[in-house]
């Protein structure tokens, strides 16, 4: 496939189609990379990482450069049955772009085309990312060495779709766009036994119930009311039946803020809550908090200041300002070390959210993105 026989909508359907989760888009690095090559742009470098297989990276060379400007992707889906009912629907039992990924490689496709084709005043550094989902794959690429020489960009851009808003408007704000995140693993350990005889266990599931209250509390007597945060258990297990106290109890949820230290502080809370429950009930708490590269998305002040003022005065962009968003991101480690800018493309799918089975983007955002975020690259490399 040429730049010029290029159909972006035609690869965001066989995007679609074809789901990889993370850490196994094989198929889908291959797709990206067989269309890149194709190319065959004299300025153009394509580069993998050994270690993590299916992160692709492209480099363009600048005409003119002053920087490195780098602009990331993400590509894995997720666990998810689609029932959308499309034509191009998920070949893939149980896995499903619904979260838009698909969206984000066309759109990053499409500019990548457009600068191997008009050879850009800045150097380029293109990431398309595996395992933004799960596995924290921005900062694995990171911690692997990978932004190196002339591989580092001096600045990064990435989007994320948004269904909640207009097909090709674009936002993003000063400040935190999206909040950072923790995982809680919780299994609550104990003596089963008989339920009409309670005395003689030590009941995980009483302990279970206390520890998804307590943490309630985190928010409304730790955090500033002003920043705002999130501790949410959404899977509890335990038992098989209604009259035998189960010996394990197995918990699952997040912790979102939008304040790194405050994500830290809210961490610390569920394990003295976590501490003192097992004292209280006599079991024993085994915690897991893994963040990961999940860090809040802090988009650069200077870098932000220039994207607002080109988008919001361009009368050809439909461009607005927006609140934080609790939506968690590894792209937030990765602009902790370099500094960047995300921001949401609207994907019009007002009746589905993003992780929804149904949800179904209109397909006109793409080329509307692609644009916009040309005619503002070429702006920054002009400056």
């Amino acid at each position: 496939m040429t730049i010029t026989d290029l159909n972006l909508v035609d690869i965001r359907r066989h995007l679609h189609a074809h789901p990889e989760l993370s850490l196994d888009e094989f198929e889908t690095q291959r797709y990206l990379k067989n269309i890149v090559t194709a190319w065959q742009s004299p300025w153009l470098t394509i580069r993998e990482i050994p270690a993590l297989p299916t992160a692709l990276l492209v480099r363009l060379t600048g005409k003119h450069p002053k920087r490195t400007i780098g602009y990331r992707a993400d590509i894995d889906a997720l666990p998810i049955t689609e029932e959308t009912g499309l034509p191009f629907s998920s070949e893939r039992a149980g896995v499903m772009h619904a979260c838009g990924h698909d969206i984000h490689m066309t759109v990053a496709l499409g500019v990548l085309a457009h600068f191997a084709e008009q050879q850009p005043e800045d150097n380029m550094v293109f990431l398309f990312q595996p395992a933004e989902e799960e596995h924290a794959g921005g900062k694995q690429l990171y911690e692997l060495g990978t932004f190196v020489d002339e591989w580092r960009p001096d600045e990064f851009y990435a989007l994320h779709d948004q269904p909640a808003m207009p097909a090709g408007q674009i936002a993003t704000r000063q400040g935190t766009l999206f909040a950072g995140s923790a995982e809680i693993h919780l299994t609550i350990k104990g003596q089963g036994g008989h339920a009409a005889f309670p005395q003689r266990s030590q009941d995980v599931i009483v302990a279970a119930a206390a520890f998804v209250m307590q943490v309630q509390t985190i928010v409304s007597r730790n955090v500033d009311p002003v920043h705002g945060g999130v501790v949410s258990i959404g899977m509890v297990h335990a038992g098989n039946i209604g009259n035998v106290i189960p010996n394990e109890a197995k918990l699952a949820g997040t912790i979102r803020a939008f304040d790194q230290s405050e994500l830290e502080m809210m961490q610390q809370r569920v394990r003295e809550i976590s501490q003192g429950l097992a004292a209280v009930y006599g079991v024993e708490f085994d915690l897991q908090l893994e963040q990961g590269g999940y860090w809040p998305v802090n988009n650069n002040p200077d870098i932000t200041h220039e994207f607002i003022q080109y988008m919001a005065n361009d009368d050809e962009i439909d461009f607005t300002t927006c609140e934080p968003a609790m939506t968690g991101e590894d792209f937030g480690y990765i602009i902790n070390q370099i500094p960047g800018t995300m921001f949401w493309l609207g994907v019009g799918d007002v009746d589905h959210s993003l992780h929804d089975s149904r949800l179904s983007p209109d397909e006109t955002a793409i080329e509307t993105g692609v644009k916009a975020i040309i005619k503002y690259l070429s702006w920054r490399m002009s400056a």
